[in-house]
């Protein structure tokens, strides 16, 4: 047993980010609640991250944070604010600043290097041999998702890249959790409770009917979500 207390260790976790392009409380509000309706087993409660790189203007951090509060919404912290007074607004209204993980400062041009023999590439892939269960979470950071066996209702697979499920998916997929839009969902039973693609989603009843328990491929085209049978 350690000697101390707790424990502190490095972890990641898939967070929703919620863009904003108007600062007023009451238009925040009733397009938060329109998302929740759409899919509330998948956002009620849920923790979130707001960015306001889209934002002009001044901003009432309180009401900002209150009006996700009584939305239903966790607010977990706020990123996309590049401006050293508004981040001195922000930590004084007692929010966390986060830098989200995909963006990155340029760099300075570096002189050419010898080049250096080309190592392995890192697998690409995640492959998981057992049922996925109810309550059960699984993450592919960077790399496709592959499960062999069925997912249940309640579970949740998460991938950066691709998802294949061989077995019956009930649960929920969210490929190209990263925004990658290339990304696509292959089911050989598709029933799920919602499918995503970089963040455009269907809930079980958007589903057409024709490829529901069939199998399926999901992509996105034009920025909405198609299906089509996988041959």
């Amino acid at each position: 047993m350690s000697n101390t207390p707790i424990e502190l260790k490095g972890s990641s976790f898939t967070l929703s980010v919620v863009h904003l392009h108007d600062a007023h409380p009451e238009v925040i509000r009733k397009a938060l609640e329109e998302k929740i309706a759409q899919a509330p087993a998948f956002l009620k409660n849920a923790p979130v991250v707001v960015n306001v790189a889209g934002l002009d203007g001044s901003i009432n951090w309180q009401q900002l944070h209150q009006t996700f509060v009584d939305s239903g919404l966790h607010l977990v912290g706020i990123s996309g604010c590049q401006d050293d007074a508004l981040k001195a607004e922000i930590s004084r209204a007692g929010l966390a600043l986060l830098t989200e993980g995909k963006a990155s400062a340029p760099r300075a041009a570096k002189p050419a290097e010898a080049p250096v023999a080309p190592q392995a590439p890192t697998p690409r892939t995640r492959l998981i041999d057992l049922p996925v269960r109810s309550g059960q979470r699984i993450y592919a950071p960077d790399a496709d998702l592959v499960v062999t066996s069925h997912v249940s209702a309640g579970a949740e697979l998460i991938a950066d890249g691709n998802i294949h499920v061989y077995g019956t998916m009930r649960g929920r997929a969210l490929a190209g959790a990263s925004g990658d839009k290339e990304a696509q969902i292959f089911s050989t039973n598709l029933a799920a409770e919602l499918v995503s693609i970089a963040g455009v989603y269907w809930l079980s009843d958007q589903i057409p009917a024709e490829f529901y328990n069939k199998a399926a491929r999901l992509r996105l085209a034009d920025g909405a979500l198609t299906v089509q049978p996988l041959n």
